[in-house]
Protein backbone atom coordinates (compact mmCIF):
# COMPACT_ATOMS: atom_id res chain seq x y z
CA UNK A 1 0.00 0.00 0.00
CA UNK A 2 2.99 2.02 0.40
CA UNK A 3 3.85 2.86 -3.35
CA UNK A 4 2.42 5.15 -5.74
CA UNK A 5 -0.80 4.05 -8.12
CA UNK A 6 1.79 3.36 -10.81
CA UNK A 7 3.95 1.92 -9.05
CA UNK A 8 1.56 -0.79 -8.18
CA UNK A 9 1.22 -1.78 -11.64
CA UNK A 10 4.59 -1.56 -12.56
CA UNK A 11 5.53 -3.70 -9.58
CA UNK A 12 2.66 -6.10 -10.59
CA UNK A 13 4.71 -6.27 -14.14
CA UNK A 14 7.57 -6.97 -12.44
CA UNK A 15 6.36 -9.63 -9.75
CA UNK A 16 4.65 -11.36 -12.76
CA UNK A 17 7.87 -11.54 -14.67
CA UNK A 18 10.35 -12.54 -12.15
CA UNK A 19 7.95 -15.93 -11.59
CA UNK A 20 7.58 -16.68 -14.75
CA UNK A 21 12.03 -16.22 -15.60
CA UNK A 22 12.57 -20.44 -14.54
CA UNK A 23 9.49 -21.43 -17.02
CA UNK A 24 7.10 -22.37 -14.13
CA UNK A 25 4.19 -19.89 -12.65
CA UNK A 26 3.51 -21.82 -10.43
CA UNK A 27 0.54 -22.27 -8.05
CA UNK A 28 2.23 -20.70 -4.69
CA UNK A 29 3.79 -18.25 -6.73
CA UNK A 30 0.58 -17.16 -8.56
CA UNK A 31 -0.88 -17.00 -4.61
CA UNK A 32 1.67 -14.46 -3.56
CA UNK A 33 0.79 -12.16 -6.35
CA UNK A 34 -2.63 -12.55 -6.04
CA UNK A 35 -2.23 -11.93 -2.24
CA UNK A 36 0.08 -8.59 -3.43
CA UNK A 37 -2.53 -7.42 -5.32
CA UNK A 38 -5.13 -7.57 -2.49
CA UNK A 39 -3.01 -5.73 -0.61
CA UNK A 40 -2.48 -3.17 -3.62
CA UNK A 41 -6.13 -3.03 -4.03
CA UNK A 42 -5.73 -3.49 -7.49
CA UNK A 43 -6.91 -6.28 -10.26
CA UNK A 44 -4.56 -8.98 -11.17
CA UNK A 45 -3.93 -9.00 -15.18
CA UNK A 46 -1.81 -10.93 -16.78
CA UNK A 47 0.84 -9.02 -18.40
CA UNK A 48 2.27 -10.57 -21.55
CA UNK A 49 6.13 -11.52 -20.64
CA UNK A 50 7.06 -10.72 -24.40
CA UNK A 51 6.41 -6.89 -24.69
CA UNK A 52 7.87 -6.68 -20.91
CA UNK A 53 11.21 -4.01 -20.66
CA UNK A 54 12.72 -4.81 -17.50
CA UNK A 55 14.59 -1.22 -17.70
CA UNK A 56 11.42 0.65 -18.12
CA UNK A 57 9.40 -0.70 -15.35
CA UNK A 58 12.54 -0.31 -12.74
CA UNK A 59 12.55 3.44 -14.33
CA UNK A 60 8.98 3.96 -12.59
CA UNK A 61 10.28 3.71 -9.25
CA UNK A 62 11.70 6.55 -8.32
CA UNK A 63 12.39 6.61 -4.25
CA UNK A 64 15.04 4.82 -2.44
CA UNK A 65 11.80 3.31 -0.44
CA UNK A 66 10.10 2.38 -2.99
CA UNK A 67 12.54 0.43 -4.62
CA UNK A 68 13.56 -1.19 -0.88
CA UNK A 69 9.68 -2.08 -1.24
CA UNK A 70 9.66 -3.57 -4.55
CA UNK A 71 13.04 -5.88 -3.86
CA UNK A 72 11.23 -6.80 -0.40
CA UNK A 73 8.23 -8.19 -1.91
CA UNK A 74 10.21 -9.65 -4.84
CA UNK A 75 12.84 -11.92 -2.20
CA UNK A 76 9.25 -13.75 -0.34
CA UNK A 77 8.32 -14.32 -4.27
CA UNK A 78 11.02 -15.86 -5.53
CA UNK A 79 11.96 -18.07 -2.22
CA UNK A 80 7.97 -19.19 -1.71
CA UNK A 81 8.39 -22.09 -3.92
CA UNK A 82 11.54 -23.06 -2.63
CA UNK A 83 13.21 -22.80 -6.18
CA UNK A 84 15.74 -19.66 -6.23
CA UNK A 85 17.43 -20.30 -9.27
CA UNK A 86 19.95 -19.43 -11.55
CA UNK A 87 17.19 -16.78 -13.42
CA UNK A 88 15.70 -15.32 -10.72
CA UNK A 89 19.86 -14.97 -8.84
CA UNK A 90 20.46 -12.71 -12.20
CA UNK A 91 17.59 -10.92 -12.55
CA UNK A 92 17.40 -9.88 -8.83
CA UNK A 93 21.16 -8.98 -8.64
CA UNK A 94 20.56 -6.75 -11.83
CA UNK A 95 17.21 -4.85 -10.11
CA UNK A 96 19.25 -4.44 -7.27
CA UNK A 97 22.05 -3.13 -9.30
CA UNK A 98 19.67 -0.87 -11.25
CA UNK A 99 18.18 0.52 -7.70
CA UNK A 100 22.20 0.83 -6.39
CA UNK A 101 21.30 -1.71 -3.33
CA UNK A 102 24.50 -3.40 -2.30
CA UNK A 103 25.43 -7.13 -2.37
CA UNK A 104 24.85 -7.47 1.52
CA UNK A 105 21.43 -5.58 1.45
CA UNK A 106 20.74 -8.32 -1.20
CA UNK A 107 21.93 -11.09 0.95
CA UNK A 108 19.95 -9.59 4.01
CA UNK A 109 16.15 -9.14 1.85
CA UNK A 110 16.96 -13.07 0.62
CA UNK A 111 17.28 -13.86 4.24
CA UNK A 112 14.14 -11.64 4.95
CA UNK A 113 12.40 -13.51 1.75
CA UNK A 114 13.10 -17.00 2.84
CA UNK A 115 11.33 -16.17 6.34
CA UNK A 116 8.26 -14.13 4.77
CA UNK A 117 7.85 -16.90 2.36
CA UNK A 118 8.01 -19.90 5.31
CA UNK A 119 5.94 -17.52 7.11
CA UNK A 120 3.40 -17.38 4.20
CA UNK A 121 3.24 -20.98 4.04
CA UNK A 122 2.77 -21.37 7.86
CA UNK A 123 -0.37 -19.00 7.78
CA UNK A 124 -2.23 -20.73 4.77
CA UNK A 125 -1.81 -24.13 7.06
CA UNK A 126 -3.37 -22.17 10.02
CA UNK A 127 -6.52 -20.73 8.16
CA UNK A 128 -6.94 -24.13 6.14
CA UNK A 129 -10.51 -25.66 6.70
Amino acid sequence: MKLKTEEKFAFLQLAQYVAQLDGEYGPKEREVVDEYCTEMGIENIEIDVKNFVLEDILAIFSSSKSQRIVLLALMVLVHVDDKFGIYEHKIIDKIAHHFNISEQEVHLFSMWGKMGSALYEQALVFIAE
